[in-house]
This record gives structure tokens, sequence and C-alpha cells, in this order.
């Protein structure tokens, strides 16, 4: 399939061919869903901790004898039941981390651009450039493409002046094209791509 090339003064200079076994797949929800819950499973801390009653310092010496209160009989003020007692089953640390097979990441961000395409949320500028780092500049060449929420999607290497000129806008976010994701792509509205982003994808996927 075929799409414009526009600059950021929103106007056409050009066209780009785009694989369709890349951006033409079959949108599939379930894919999608398996591959955002890896991702944000695998950013996870899993630093959270509790202590458990073998790590209170509190007395473990018996409360009170075993028969002839009339109250129930405890051994320990460590335990959950007691204020300033252990916690019973809470969180440890751990990864929470999940296996997901190559294949299936590999799908899911098909499917994630593929969505973009059929949605026509999909534009591909030439370059993310500026000559000075101006957030009003970079916020006007989006009202000119009529974006409001995206993700933009450059080269190997992203412009200096158009990353601070685009870091202070909500709403917008800029990465080279190893960090697309199908996290980021889903969570914005509008998906910009240059043509050397288009080909680093091409180039990963096909």
């Amino acid at each position: 399939m075929q799409l414009p090339v526009k600059n950021l003064e929103a106007e056409n200079v050009g066209t780009i061919e785009l694989d369709d076994s890349i951006f033409g797949v079959e949108v599939r929800p379930d894919i999608l869903q398996r591959v955002v819950v890896w991702q944000l499973a695998k950013r996870r801390a899993g630093t959270h901790k509790v202590k458990t009653r073998g790590e209170v310092n509190r007395s473990g010496s018996k409360i009170y004898k075993q028969k002839g209160t009339g109250r129930a009989r405890h051994g320990s003020r460590r335990v959950n039941i007691f204020r300033g007692g252990g916690v019973a089953f809470g969180p440890v640390v751990r990864s929470h981390a999940i296996d997901l097979p190559k294949k299936v990441r590999a799908l899911g961000l098909k499917c994630a651009l593929s969505a973009k395409v059929k949605e026509g949320k999909l534009v591909i500028v030439d370059a993310l450039r500026l000559d000075e780092p101006k957030t009003k500049r970079v916020a006007a060449a989006l009202e000119r493409l009529g974006i409001r929420s995206a993700l933009m999607i450059g080269g190997k290497e992203i412009d200096r002046n158009f990353a601070l000129g685009a870091r202070n806008l909500p709403g917008v976010d800029v990465l080279p094209v190893q960090g697309a994701n199908v996290y980021d792509i889903l969570r914005r509205d509008t998906l910009v791509l240059t043509p050397e982003a288009v080909q680093g994808l091409t180039e990963r996927l096909a």
C-alpha cells in the first residue's frame, strides 16, 4: 500500500510504499493484549516487601499462661492478629516478568502498526528535525497536521532539538526506531513515522 509523505508544514512531498505483511496484517486484539500485559509486567519493580512473623522485632515469649485466664491461648506477640505483629501472606521481593515467544511479540507489533493504518491514524513525515529547540514550533507543526496525541518515531537517532522541543508537550512521545513498542503505539491516538522508521521497522519485522 502507498501513503503520502508530509513535512512539518503539512505539505505533501512524496509517497512511500508500505509492506502489507507488516502494515496490513489482520489485527488480533488477543495478541495485542498478551504483548501489553507482558510489557507492563516486565516494567514492575517487584520490590514491595512486608515483614513476616519471623522478621518482626518483638518478644517471642508466651504472653500469659495457657490455661485459667478465660482468654484465648496465645504464644507470641509476633503473630499477625496483634498490632505490630507480622503480616500473613504479604508481598515479597520477586520478579513479575512473564515469558512471551519472540514470534508473538513480533506479531503484536505488526498488529499495532496495522491497527493504526486501518484507523487512518498513521502519518508519515519526511523528517523530525528543527533548527532550534522550540516547543512552540513542534506544537504548531502538530496543529497543522491535525495531531493532538501522538507517538513520533524517528530513525536510529532522534534530533536533539526536536526531542527537546517536544518533551514538554502533553500527549506527545518521541522514540528512536529501536524503541518502537506495542504499548506506546496503542496509548497514543496517532502514530507518526519517518521513512527511516518505516525502513527500520520493515527490516526488524521482515
